[in-house]
């Protein structure tokens, strides 16, 4: 593989940037379309990006966008840890032009576990790149189960979701209930479409959501595919649509 840098347009939530990016950075912000996307590629360099555009500013700036980032090293689950998060910022209004997760394995040798229990993150705090819960828009779209106790309802609108090998795949849309009245996750993916989950894959609620294997997961899996309510990547273990013919999180062949 090529270590030559060549000049690439890198899309985020918010806009996008031009870079020069590596043949190995080229393929981990490639998720199986035409474009490339900035968040698997995580921190560049500043002198890399020659330009950058917000969508909130509608202008394109030179130079690079301000980049912050802090380093949890937090253990999200077994043999996985959250080095680094970050942000891309518009430096005229400040507006997120894309986000970042960088994860690790302690142990390269062995593969990623269970997600950490809910319980064990309730108490970290707001790090400096949460956004508080507005009062108003603290009440969920739909909510056919009673809220919890005040101090512990969170909303998860917006929340990024990575799956269990802790890839992005979107940002949460809504919690509802599909046709055989099972409680999905609703996510829209970096280019708008909406992807449903599984609840039954939901490792943990964190700062993100985290989806997580287990044996009650990986049967239901098996008997959705069988019954031909939806597809499971054989790849990445992705739930597509029924119809669908490529894998919607990493373009595999399905």
């Amino acid at each position: 593989m090529s270590a030559e840098l060549r000049l690439k347009k890198l899309r985020g939530s918010g806009g996008f940037v031009m870079a020069r990016v590596s043949d190995e950075q080229q393929s981990k912000g490639n998720l199986g379309g035409p474009d490339l996307f900035l968040a698997p590629i995580g921190r560049l360099e500043a002198g890399l990006i020659s330009k950058h555009t917000c969508n909130t500013c509608e202008k394109e700036f030179e130079g690079s966008p301000k980049i912050e980032f802090e380093n949890p090293n937090e253990e999200v689950a077994e043999n996985l840890v959250l080095a680094e998060r970050g942000k891309y910022l518009c430096n005229e209004c400040g507006s997120t032009i894309a986000e970042y997760r960088d994860f690790r394995k302690p142990n390269e040798a062995m593969s990623v576990g269970l997600a950490n229990p809910i319980a064990q993150q309730q108490d970290t705090g707001l790090s400096s790149f949460d956004t508080p819960v507005q009062q108003e828009s603290a009440q969920p779209e739909i909510s056919p189960e009673p809220v919890p106790s005040e101090g512990t309802f969170r909303s998860i609108f917006g929340m990024d979701v990575f799956d269990e090998s802790a890839k992005k795949i979107g940002k949460a849309k809504q919690v509802g209930v599909d046709e055989n009245q099972e409680l999905i996750l609703l996510i829209s993916d970096d280019e708008g479409n909406d992807i449903s989950i599984s609840w039954s894959r939901i490792g943990t609620v964190g700062e993100v959501i985290f989806l997580g294997k287990s044996e009650k997961t990986d049967v239901k899996v098996e008997q959705t595919v069988a019954i031909g309510t939806g597809l499971r990547c054989t790849s990445c273990n992705f739930d597509n649509k029924p119809d669908s013919k490529f894998c919607e999180s990493c373009g595999n062949q399905l």
